[in-house]
């Protein structure tokens, strides 16, 4: 047991380390080729978090079960958005780009209801796979042609947004591009191992306190691919590379969609896609893609309370989903008060923000 905790401990400082070592590098390269910190979130730092998700399912997929693609998928987006933007909030308020309202996430939405209904006839197969990693194709090639085009356009404010303008812009440029990349490696490398360690040893922790696998699989393990999103994104927030934290977990959850979903659906050529998932994880999946635009619409910010009203949702959800996986006879009164209390508060909660956003927004 000493070992394992050991491991837990190790784990979580290599995550932190690999966070701060990516956003480092991230904002070092955005600075000296004049790119938005924003692109570099939704490119480069969300590829790189997302690794872990790639590797998952198409190893479910090769090795037979790439029905655990889809729910790791599904999953991932909805802590991302819940749980890791509710965190980072509760670190810092974020100020959001208006890009993001206008384009990403909508897109963000667009195509989790393209996925939706990819599924409704049960399964996601090789031609809808294909379909969706070349749009991941497209939206790379787009993104690199805008942040090209906004190059020069870009560097006095990007160095303005990173804050001592003068000082970091010098040494931005005299740092060599290979040590920032260097960094950003190294950052990707501490995120995906640190997270393996993570979950290895909290998966026999929560087996010696008598856990079942299930539940295990539902909270510990769903959760731990999206702890390098996490950790990237709460650092970010920490050190004011506000873009970024948004930017990692909206690309993120398209890189998801797009790439993981769809390179698995390319190899595997089948994706079962049960019941459950079309009746409730993808529609919940869908709701709170939605929530995010009136939230991040209210004075192109995110407060803390939002960001609390987000994780407090994500507790809910997970309550849910070990309630539904144990089948505990508390699970009718806890429906019933998520039901008739608190889906409508939350619903009336984010009715609210977005009648203020808009408000604000015609103003």
């Amino acid at each position: 047991m000493i070992e394992t905790i050991l491991l837990f401990v190790g784990g979580g400082i290599l995550l932190v380390a690999g966070a701060e070592m990516l956003v480092r590098g991230a904002s070092r390269l955005a600075l000296g080729f004049g790119i938005s910190p924003l692109v570099v979130g939704l490119t480069v730092v969300a590829f790189g978090t997302s690794a872990p998700e790639l590797a998952v399912s198409i190893g479910a997929s090769i090795g037979g079960t790439s029905g655990v693609a889809l729910g790791n998928v599904v999953g991932s987006n909805i802590f991302n958005i819940l749980l890791t933007l509710g965190l980072s909030a509760l670190v810092i308020p974020l100020t959001v780009s208006i890009r993001l309202i206008r384009r990403e996430i909508p897109l963000m939405i667009a195509i989790s209801i393209i996925t939706l209904v990819m599924a409704l006839d049960g399964t996601i197969g090789r031609i809808e796979g294909t379909l969706l990693f070349a749009g991941s194709l497209f939206y790379t090639v787009v993104l690199i042609r805008q942040s090209r085009r906004e190059n020069q356009e870009n560097r006095v404010a990007v160095a303005e947004a990173l804050g001592d303008t003068d000082a970091k812009r010098e040494k931005a440029a005299s740092t060599p591009l290979w040590k920032n990349i260097l960094f950003l490696l190294l950052g990707l490398g501490g995120l995906v191992v640190g997270a393996e360690f993570l979950v290895a040893s909290a998966t026999t922790i929560a087996q010696a306190l008598g856990m079942s696998d299930l539940v295990i699989g539902l909270t510990v393990v769903a959760a731990g691919t999206s702890l390098p999103e996490l950790a990237t994104s709460v650092i970010a927030a920490f050190r004011g590379e506000r873009d970024i934290a948004v930017g990692n977990i909206v690309g993120s959850n398209i890189f998801n969609l797009l790439v993981v979903l769809g390179a698995t659906g390319m190899i595997s050529g089948d994706i079962p896609v049960p019941a459950g998932a079309l009746t409730f994880d993808l529609p919940v999946m869908i709701a709170v893609a939605i929530a995010a635009l009136p939230v991040l619409f209210t004075g192109l910010m995110i407060n803390r309370w939002e960001g609390f009203v987000f994780v407090a949702t994500y507790v809910f959800y997970t309550v849910h989903l070990v309630l539904v996986a144990l089948d505990h006879p508390g699970l009718d009164e806890f429906s019933f008060a998520m039901t008739w209390f608190v889906i409508p508060l939350i619903v009336l909660t984010i009715g609210v923000i977005s009648v203020q956003g808009w408000r604000e927004w015609r103003q």
